[in-house]
């Protein structure tokens, strides 16, 4: 998505793992390896509280997160796990006590999110991936400006991000004074259950704030009305006071939201401004008329989801962007070279990462929109392939698959979605008939690479058969992702030779964690046709692993993880891969399916203690714990390290993974020419600038 340099992206502190997920690293740029990242200056303005109300936080609060430790060019920063730490974490072995009344515990509301946060925002994290939970409470408090914008009132909504203290002001009507502690601290209290206040709503129903107000370890509230304000401050969901009165100065109405997300949750975290600014722009497409301010700049669009696709594809459109706009139902669509899909969708503003009925409905909308209007039975693939579209549904009493909104699952929806795709897509034709003449181009082009691509795949299945009935690199695992529940959480690693494939092997939980061996390097696919994937032996019997060799739908894992060695070879075989995902099965990479294994780059031990360090910065920090007498080795490869001391490396609690996101789409054919295409004077001039020694790269 399309995202700008923050111009007050906040330090951030030094992690530690999560309570209740992997350990996520920030997200990989493509290719991996780039060039870092400038530090971004601080902001000029922030959201403004109310005046008069001001209450002074807590120092406890208030205290500044210690800066994050700048990473080594060998791997990025990740918190030293000892073997006696883990051994401490370890559940003790209980002695069995007599079940009666006095085991019976009763929790109010906000201490059953504290307690089991998972159910109300997902995941926990460090900040580090956009879905990471911090950013779900920062999304819930917005979502409650967004439903006054909605409902048509306030056409601002002024945000601050600084040092993890987060600032919200909007100027809607303002929550009733007297219910402001209700709103945001009794469960299934709010104005949301009411649709003559709430029709399309965005946030929570009647939990929302109260889950940001529990997970905070400062939040403040204040409404004004009329002249008249009340606020309320909060400690970990409790209160701590509350005050009414009137305003000394005229304020517009509209409530204002103050909050920190509690360390005793999250750990170690930090809000990674890119993430936040491409909400902010999500909010900006979705909201025409409206505009956000974040720490002083401005976010705004005129044309709605028009601007997300034109800033998301640019150049690469094979005609111009055609849109439509309808009273629940908007959407914009375009064609590009590209191979696979790529959608956008939306349900009252909330991005559905991954999709749902109304994503599906719009797709068959769309087939049978273009078969009406050419008087053709194209197939779906070949009307759907190379397309880039933005969805957004309007739709009153959403049903999603949990309380994070990731998929909507409402069924009653899909007919009416269709109807109404198709008559405005054919209408759209009607009224441009040289964009419909390109469209028609690009189904006929694809409906022959396909018939020629089943041809070769053909070829590819029968010379797969001859060799073996199983892959013959492939470990597989018990569960799939269509087992549901049980291979939800299963997980594939690519590994390179069969060192490093064995060490796994003996370390993995066979039941979801499946391996795949490389025989070395990959051949690079840039540029190349897509039947030359097929072609390539290594690479199809991958694809086979995958489940993706006929359909991409079809994958059999939840995650893709890249596990190469850290060093030069390793980095290459990474880029390789990833260049194979992201020039042929690019959805892959946007559905957030593929990741990097970060493993530890040293072992500082003593007779009593091992400590793993992921960064140079680690491992001095660990020499100097365990004194002079510590023994210090390098892992150069994944086979080095023995499976007893791997297993906790790829154990979901302990597990370090980097997910590979792209900023935006136009960028990928871009980043790939750059590094993986010929050797240009500017990518041997890049070279020449960043080289490593052998004695950087042996640290």
């Amino acid at each position: 998505m399309a995202t700008q340099k923050s111009k007050a992206a906040a330090k951030a502190p030094a992690k530690s793992v999560s309570k209740n997920s992997s350990v996520k690293k920030p997200a990989a740029k493509v290719p991996a390896k780039a060039v870092p990242a400038k530090k971004a200056a601080a902001p000029k303005s922030a959201a403004k509280a109310p005046a008069k109300v001001a209450a002074k936080v807590p120092a406890k609060a208030a205290a500044k997160v210690p800066p994050k430790t700048v990473p080594s060019k060998a791997a990025q920063a990740a918190p030293a796990k000892s073997a006696a730490a883990a051994a401490a974490s370890a559940p003790a072995t209980k002695t069995p006590k007599n079940y009666d009344e006095s085991q019976i515990k009763h929790l109010d509301a906000l201490e059953h999110i504290r307690l089991r946060s998972g159910m109300y925002i997902g995941r926990l994290g460090d900040g580090s991936n956009q879905n990471d939970g911090i950013y779900v409470l920062l999304k819930e408090v917005i979502d409650n400006s967004i439903d006054e914008f909605i409902m048509g009132y306030g056409k601002k909504i002024d945000i601050a991000v600084k040092d993890n203290r987060v600032k919200v002001r909007d100027y809607g009507r303002g929550i009733p004074l007297g219910k402001v502690v209700d709103c945001v601290s009794e469960i299934n209290t709010g104005a949301k259950y009411n649709d003559d206040v709430f029709q399309f709503s965005v946030g929570m129903n009647g939990v929302g704030t109260k889950a940001v107000n529990a997970l905070s370890s400062y939040f403040r509230v204040v409404s004004v009305r009329d002249g008249e304000c009340a606020e309320a401050i909060f400690e970990k969901g409790k209160l701590l006071k509350q005050r009414k009165g009137h305003l000394k100065e005229k304020q517009a109405n509209g409530t204002f939201f103050e909050f920190v997300p509690d360390e005793e949750i999250f750990g170690k975290y930090s809000f990674n401004m890119e993430f936040v600014e491409k909400r902010i722009w999500n909010y900006a497409y979705l909201n025409e008329g409206l505009t956000l301010r974040l720490n002083g700049q401005e976010f705004k669009s005129d044309n709605g989801l028009f601007d997300l696709l034109n800033k998301e594809i640019e150049d690469a459109c094979l005609y111009p962007i055609g849109s439509y706009v309808g009273k629940h139902i908007r959407f914009a669509f375009t064609h590009t070279n590209g191979y696979g899909e790529n959608h956008f969708s939306f349900v009252n503003g909330q991005y559905t990462a991954d999709g749902g009925t109304h994503l599906n409905a719009f797709k068959e909308g769309f087939v049978k929109g273009i078969n009406d209007f050419y008087q053709e039975s194209f197939r779906a693939e070949d009307v759907r392939e190379g397309m880039a579209s933005a969805v957004l549904v309007k739709v009153k009493d959403p049903i999603f698959e949990s309380q994070t909104k990731n998929k909507l699952g409402n069924t009653d929806i899909r007919q009416w979605i269709v109807e109404e795709v198709k008559a405005g897509l054919i209408d759209w034709l009607h009224h441009n008939p040289q964009a419909a003449d390109k469209i028609k181009e690009k189904i006929q082009t694809n409906e022959k690479l396909r018939t020629e691509l089943s041809a070769v795949k053909s070829k590819a299945k029968e010379a797969a058969k001859k060799i073996s009935i199983r892959i013959p690199k492939l470990k597989d695992c018990k569960f799939h992702v269509s087992d549901g529940a049980k291979g939800e959480n299963s997980m594939i690693f690519i590994t390179e030779g069969d060192s490093a494939s064995g060490t796994m092997t003996h370390s993995r939980d066979a039941s979801y964690q499946a391996i795949f061996s490389l025989r070395g390097k990959p051949e690079n696919m840039y540029g190349k046709k897509q039947s030359d994937i097929y072609k390539n032996d290594e690479l199809y019997q991958l694809m086979m692993a995958l489940g993706i060799e006929t359909d991409v739908a079809n994958l059999k894992y939840g995650k893709i993880v890249i596990a190469t060695d850290a060093d030069n070879d390793g980095y290459h075989i990474r880029n390789l891969v990833m260049t194979f995902f992201l020039g042929y099965f690019e959805e892959l990479v946007t559905s957030g399916r593929v990741f990097i294994l970060e493993t530890p780059l040293f072992r500082v031990r003593n007779k009593k203690e091992n400590i793993y360090c992921y960064s140079e910065d680690e491992r001095d920090k660990a020499q100097a714990k365990l004194g002079k007498s510590a023994e210090t080795s390098r892992f150069k490869g994944l086979g080095e390290i023995n499976p007893t001391e791997f297993r906790q490396f790829i154990e979901p609690e302990t597990m370090h993974l980097t997910p590979v996101e792209i900023s935006q789409l136009k960028m990928v054919p871009k980043l790939l020419g750059f590094y993986m295409g010929k050797n240009t004077p500017e990518r041997r001039e890049f070279i020449e600038k960043h080289l490593l020694s052998n004695a950087d790269i042996d640290a």
